[in-house]
């Protein structure tokens, strides 16, 4: 009998966390930090919902933060046991985590300052050490390589496609026979740049399974000549084009492109910096991991070219490197985090180059409602950066089609491989709308008994 709770991804698209007891034995699947909304992120406060030191280890399913964020907490608390991931994971985790004890005590900081926490003074849920002491908990891991999670249990990384490292993961019970447990983690969209395909999924005795685009399907405009078509038409205004973007995955996504169409002629070549330590970094890390890389990148390799390395490629990361940007003649293209424009390095290049209309902003990723990104794709007038309103006169364009979750279609096309229906599918990661969508397509499979868990719920599984 295996015991399942849901503490996080439950109507909701973040704080994946999943507790699992079996014959004496406790551990868990992500770890991660609820993000959003107040009332969401005031559950990374509560008390966890076991003593942290009864958690024998926990397997991580990929590096973002909504899935290991809340792994230095708890560390700190109690928890001893080994954080298993893909070396890739692992080390993404180690510029991940970090960065993220910095903003907890940059915001606890500002509070404090200002007065604006009712706690006296306001902590960090965690601090830089705290991050880095649990990165020492972590064991690396190959794809298809089983491993022992805790007695009885082996755990199996597969391709999720998601972003450098990602896996969905097999749990493998011991029994007579024994009993698939598989957790879908986030699933990647087709045929995107660099990484391969989600491996496809051929068993499993319970499922599950991410909905976080459960409601619809992806444009299927092709993103490589949308993204053409925009960087000629800035290219010829003679400005400078500021592209928002994440540091891990979205950055690498559009430099792979900007290689691309560079090679083949698609547009001038003109400079391009990517402004970021994170995504520098991250960079380095898609290169040290090539056997990660789908068959077009691998051919890339091939022809003697380097993934994310090209003439007039410049790579800035210290701050000086940064400022000296302000030197140089358009046109040019500037990548920059954080890919929302609610802060980082891009907010300096947003507050120079959006009051004159020569220059563009590319926005190449989802603009949460209220972010500065989200303003400047509903064509206002004016923004507020570093308390200062900036005018917006630059062109503001956006890209679709890039997206790191698989769609509705693709979720629907990666369970078809199963022989026989799971005995139950459990849907989390997704928006209300999202997993009931999800949840009747599936369930008018015949045989399929499709769940959508409440937070904090608890199943048995037997």
């Amino acid at each position: 009998m295996i015991r399942l709770r849901f503490l996080g991804a439950a109507g909701t698209v973040t704080g994946s966390r999943y507790l699992l007891d079996w014959r004496g034995h406790r551990f868990m699947v992500d770890c991660g930090l609820f993000q959003g909304t107040k009332e969401l992120r005031l559950r990374n406060r509560e008390a966890f919902a076991v003593p942290a030191d009864s958690v024998e280890a926990v397997v991580l399913t990929h590096a973002h933060i909504d899935h290991s964020g809340y792994l230095p907490l708890l560390h700190r608390t109690g928890f001893s046991g080994p954080i298993h991931a893909t070396d890739a994971t692992r080390d993404l985790c180690a510029l991940l985590l970090p960065d993220s004890a910095q903003i907890q005590e940059e915001e606890a900081a500002y509070a404090n300052r200002h007065k604006t926490s009712r706690h006296k003074p306001a902590l960090p849920l965690y601090r830089r050490e705290d991050a880095e002491a649990c990165l020492r908990r972590f064991q690396g891991h190959p794809y298809r390589q089983p491993f022992q999670v805790v007695p009885g249990v082996q755990a199996v990384f597969r391709d999720a496609g998601h972003i450098l490292g990602s896996a969905w993961l097999e749990l493998i019970f011991e029994g007579d026979p024994p009993s698939r447990l598989v957790f879908s983690g986030d699933l990647g969209r087709l045929d995107t740049p660099i990484l391969r395909d989600p491996e496809p999924l051929e068993e499993a005795d319970w499922l599950v399974l991410e909905s976080t685009y459960g409601d619809r399907v992806h444009t299927d405009h092709p993103v490589e000549q949308n993204l053409r078509d925009l960087l000629r038409s800035g290219i010829q205004r003679g400005g400078v084009i500021v592209v928002p973007a994440f540091a891990v995955e979205r950055t690498q996504e559009v430099v792979y492109l900007l290689e691309e169409l560079f090679y083949k002629g698609g547009i001038p070549s003109i400079p391009v910096y990517i402004d970021s330590p994170m995504a520098v970094r991250t960079c380095h890390l898609f290169q040290k991991y090539p056997e990660y890389y789908d068959e077009d990148a691998r051919r890339l390799l091939e022809t003697g070219r380097r993934v994310l390395s090209f003439p007039g490629l410049k790579l800035c990361e210290t701050v000086e490197e940064s400022k000296a940007i302000n030197r140089a003649r358009p046109p040019f293209l500037v990548i920059s985090a954080s890919g929302m424009a609610t802060g980082g390095r891009v907010l300096h290049h947003l507050k120079r180059y959006l009051p004159d209309p020569v220059n563009t902003v590319l926005l190449v990723g989802y603009q949460a409602v209220g972010t500065r990104g989200w303003r400047l794709q509903q064509g206002e007038e004016s923004v507020r950066i570093f308390g200062e309103s900036v005018r917006v006169r630059a062109w503001i364009d956006r890209v679709d089609g890039f997206s790191g979750h698989a769609d509705s279609v693709q979720l629907e096309r990666w369970t078809t491989g199963l022989a026989k229906p799971p005995r139950r599918v459990f849907l989390t990661h997704g928006e209300p709308e999202a997993l009931e969508a999800q949840r009747l397509r599936l369930a008018s499979r015949p045989g399929w008994e499709v769940h959508v868990p409440a937070h904090d719920q608890e199943v048995i599984l037997e």
